[in-house]
């Protein structure tokens, strides 16, 4: 029975440890453009006064206290977009995502999904991979915290996140 408990809790750990470690072996790579943002950092951003009239900027600041981690991967490489394309295809069936939508055009796949939180417009994380067309970034995503999907498009219009406008068209769908 003790050994059943400790495979048990091994296991646990390990799935949450992946989990949060699935992407971050492209952290530092050559020819990968990484954007990592921690807790830490939206708390502090979270704290900048704002002109109360400035209803947009207002929306940014209430959402960024939402969010725990930001994780974004570009690349144009081929080895390492297939690498990027073989860990997202693990880490979605693995995590219990829920797939949002999927986006097919001119070579350009675009998947977006959730795992959602305690209604359906609530997020837990927003997981986003966008297989590159010719000249196009390769770009992995992923956002944790507890927040709106309606609240994304401030979100990339003011960070400017790569994949943005396709964020946008998902915040749309899901209401």
């Amino acid at each position: 029975m003790k050994n059943f408990i400790i495979t048990v809790v091994l296991a646990f750990f390990t799935h949450v440890f992946y989990a949060q470690n699935a992407f971050d072996k492209f952290d530092g790579q050559d020819d990968v453009t990484s954007v990592i943002v921690n807790k830490k950092m939206f708390d502090i951003m979270s704290k900048v006064k704002v002109d109360a009239s400035d209803k947009e900027t207002q929306q940014y600041m209430n959402l960024i206290k939402k969010l725990d981690n930001l994780k974004v991967f570009t690349t144009k490489n081929p080895k390492i977009e297939a690498e990027m394309k073989l860990s997202a295809d693990k880490y979605i069936k693995t995590a219990s995502l829920e797939e949002l939508m999927r986006i097919s055009e001119s070579g350009k796949n675009v998947k977006i999904y959730v795992k959602s939180g305690a209604s359906d417009t609530k997020i837990k994380e927003l997981f986003m991979f966008i297989d590159g067309a010719k000249n196009e970034d390769t770009v992995l995503l992923s956002l944790t915290g507890n927040f709106d999907l309606n609240e994304i498009s401030v979100l990339t219009d003011k960070m400017q996140l790569p994949g943005g406008a396709d964020l946008k068209k998902a915040s749309k769908t899901k209401k």
